[in-house]
Order: C-alpha cells, then structure tokens, then sequence
C-alpha cells in the first residue's frame, strides 16, 4: 500500500516565500507509485490542505488529520519543507514527536539548538572540531553597551538575528558609527543578536544525511558573491551570487570539510539532510564554522539539490531515502 505524506509549506516568518517553492520541487519530485502526498500550508491563519475540488479542508491538529470526503486521512510520515518557524525551530518537531509520527528532520532539541546561531555556536565551540568566530549575544529587554561591543570584539563584525534565516535583517559593520544601526535592523526581526568577527575567507557549504546507519556527504559548493556578503538578495536574485558545485578548493580542504561536517552531524544529533555552512580562511589555513541549516533549500537551483545532482542521483530517489529513513524510526 502507498504510504499517505503530509508535505508541509509555508510557515510564520518572511521565509514563507521561498518555504512553498522548496515544497513545489519536494512535491514534483515525491514517488507517486509509493506516496500519497498531501501538502498542507501552515499559516498564522490556519493549517489547510487544498482539495481537488479547491476547497480548503482544516488539519485536526488534536491528531494531525485531515477529513476528505468523509473519511480520515492519517499520516504514515511527515515531509518538512517550512524553513524558519515554526518547521525549523523545534516547534513541529515536538508536536510530531507527542503525536508518535515521523518527520524527515532533525528532531525538536537539536532543530531547536541549530535554529539560535549564538547557542548553536556555544555548543559547537565546545566541541573542539573545527574554529568558532568570537562573538557577543544580546537581547532586545536587557541593556547592551555598543562601545563595550567593540573592545570585545575586533571590526568588522557581522550583526544578525540570532533565531532566523535567508540572511535578513543581517549587517555587515566597518566602522563603530555603523553597529548601532544595525543592531535596530536586526532587532526588527528578532529579539536576539548575535554579532560576531568577521572572518576573511571563502565560503563552502557541505550537504550530508545518513541512511541506515551510512553517511551520504555531497560534494561541497562554494558560494561566490558580487555583493560584500551572501545576504538575501545575493541569495535569490539570478546573476547577484555563484555556486561552484564540486568546490574549486584543494582536496585536503574538501576532505577537512566533509569530515567536519560528519563529526558535527553526529555530536549535534541531527537528522535528514543538513547542510553545513563553513569559512575557509585561505591565509591561515584555517576552518572556520558558519552555521548549521536543518531545513536547507530545495528550490530547483538551491544548493542541495545542485549537490545531489552533482552526485548522479534524482531528486526522487534522494526525497524518497529521507521519506524512508524517517520511516525506519
């Protein structure tokens, strides 16, 4: 029998836009000789799926069901395509968790831990596999000295939201008269900040899942931009940034990558396809960790799917061994 799955799009925050066209390839590409895929849009105002005839039919969130023609749909599994909250922060995953069904991300702690970039870089600092940049974390209802800022930490910074994604309200900061403004920017989109030392380097990016117990790590991307950082119109408008999928980069840093990538993987628990962002400080020789994405892009031209590509496998074949390992839980 084909397994009835939830595709789940939209979301809360101002990546609701690029969350539907993610779940329309995740859609495209789901088997439909294994899957009955339903997708459900989740908004501040409801959670619906669309019936054939157009009408929209409201989840049961009790039970996470749907109620089509009379009769119940229940969810063998759940395929998250919501970037940012409440799909990437841990909110769905502790629902699904209650509610016993299985979902193609990491689980609510880590997606939780991974979402905060500060305490995210806490924990994996504490890890001592690869370099953290320093930084400084502040909150919008406690008072913050910029002029104590800058003599902890050295010019130029980036300032960032520290729970949000697509590089929005994000800053980058040369001079000491610029930090005040941008710490109200990102403070338009959250309550907390992370601002943390620039570092001079090359940005590579590595995809990885594991499937019965064996990693798939993805070649690595590096991502090459027109503009001072990958900020979100870098990210999103045609001919503003490059992908380079493989990396141009010497094979003992590919490796490095890759296998800090695995080891990160493994100490934050993760699960389904992660994609690792690092920086690669050509002076030094150094890697430096960037961030961790649990719910990375699956447009046609995002990277993960640039990188399965680059492997020689199908997005079906690669959507369907998250369906499956998900279900193995």
């Amino acid at each position: 029998m084909k397994k009835n799955i939830a595709l789940v799009a939209g979301g809360y925050s101002g990546e609701y836009v690029i969350s539907v066209q993610s779940a329309a390839v995740i859609e495209k590409h789901l088997d439909s000789s294994k899957y009955n895929v339903y997708k459900i849009s989740i908004t501040r105002d409801g959670w619906n799926y669309t019936g054939s005839d157009g009408q929209l039919i409201a989840v049961d969130r009790n039970d996470f069901t749907l109620t089509i023609n009379g009769n119940k749909v229940k969810f063998d599994a759940v395929f998250i395509g919501i970037h940012g909250t409440p799909g990437e922060d841990g909110r769905l995953q502790g629902y699904f968790e209650m509610l016993g069904i299985p979902f193609t991300s990491c689980g609510m702690v880590t997606s939780a831990l991974t979402f905060n970039k500060s305490y995210c870089n806490k924990v994996v600092a504490s890890l001592g596999v690869v370099n953290v940049s320093k930084s400084v974390h502040i909150f919008k209802d406690q008072p913050f000295d910029t002029q104590a800022i800058l003599q902890e930490l050295k010019l130029p910074v980036f300032v960032k939201p520290a729970e949000g994604g697509s590089s929005i309200g994000m800053s980058k900061v040369n001079t000491a008269e610029e930090l005040a403004p941008a710490i109200e920017k990102a403070f338009n989109e959250d309550v907390q900040i992370l601002i943390e030392e620039f570092v001079k380097g090359r940005e590579i990016t590595c995809g990885l899942y594991r499937s019965n117990g064996e990693f798939t790590v993805l070649p690595v991307t590096e991502i090459i931009s027109s503009k001072e950082f990958f900020d979100y119109e870098a990210k999103y408008t045609p001919g503003v940034s490059r992908e380079v999928t493989p990396a141009e980069a010497p094979n003992e840093i590919v490796t490095q990558i890759q296998e800090t990538a695995k080891k990160l993987y493994s100490k934050l628990n993760c699960r389904g396809i992660v994609r690792m962002d690092f920086i690669w400080e050509e002076a030094s020789n150094r890697l430096f960790f960037l961030e961790v994405n649990t719910m990375p892009g699956q447009s046609e031209n995002s990277i993960v799917p640039q990188q399965v590509r680059a492997t020689g496998k199908t997005l079906q074949e690669f959507y369907g061994t998250l369906i499956e390992e998900c279900l193995r839980k």
